[in-house]
């Protein structure tokens, strides 16, 4: 468990995007014999956008955003409350479920989605996120790695969402220029008067990709140094 966890924080430091997070995950509930799994955040606002990553059946998750399923799954609202991670079935005993949730696990069910470990997580700031592990059906296998690794899956769970939050949701404009993650995230460090050094020890990258990364921010920002591209944070 150990090893799966280094990793999976070290695959968390390098990522830069949807694709090296969704890998980051998968790598690690490989690594304890999940298959699939499910990270959800919703929007502090009405008209924002959930996030979705998840190595689901891309069909399954397009289908479930287009209709918003996020507003009547079961397990969301389960979810919602917070607590305790949760296991669950395509009967979710204890919640009242209309014909409309029904149809919902009945369709979940044709890309083999019929059960779960779900964990709730509602950070400082509010922001309610949920990370699931699903199973084609509660075999003795995956209960098994649910109950040992629980607490496990918990602190990974969060990790997660704390990096994605830290990197896909903020914005990332300076002085009017759109930045890439990366590109933003060494030029944040370079304002602390971190070299391109320090910069790649603190992100588990080469000094060269950090360097590279702060020469392309100065480029975009139209500037000769990096104090002076470092100084347009304040602007953004």
């Amino acid at each position: 468990m150990q090893i799966v966890f280094e990793t999976f924080l070290e695959k968390l430091s390098e990522s830069v995007d949807e694709a090296d997070f969704r890998t980051a995950m998968a790598g690690a509930a490989a690594g304890l014999e999940l298959i699939t799994f499910a990270y959800l955040a919703l929007p502090p606002q009405r008209s924002g956008k959930p996030k979705l990553i998840s190595n689901y059946p891309a069909r399954w998750t397009a289908h479930y955003l287009q209709n918003r399923y996020q507003k009547i799954d079961p397990v969301i609202m389960r979810a919602r409350c917070g607590g305790c991670p949760f296991r669950w079935g395509s009967d979710m005993r204890g919640f009242a479920t209309s014909q409309v949730q029904q149809r919902l696990f009945g369709e979940a069910a044709e890309f083999s989605i019929r059960c779960g470990l779900t964990i709730p997580i509602v950070d400082r700031r509010g922001c309610f996120a949920a990370v699931t592990f699903a199973a084609d059906e509660p075999n003795p296998a995956f209960l098994r790695v649910a109950e040992r690794y629980e607490q496990a899956l918990q602190l990974m769970a969060t990790c997660f969402h704390i990096h994605v939050r830290r990197k896909l949701s903020g914005n990332r404009t300076v002085d009017g220029v759109l930045l890439t993650p990366r590109e933003y995230e060494c030029l944040q460090w370079a304002a602390r008067g971190k070299s391109a050094w320090d910069i790649a020890c603190i992100l588990g990258i080469k000094p060269r990709t950090a360097a590279f990364h702060l020469d392309n921010a100065k480029k975009k920002l139209g500037v000769r140094t990096i104090t002076q591209a470092a100084a347009r944070l304040g602007l953004g």
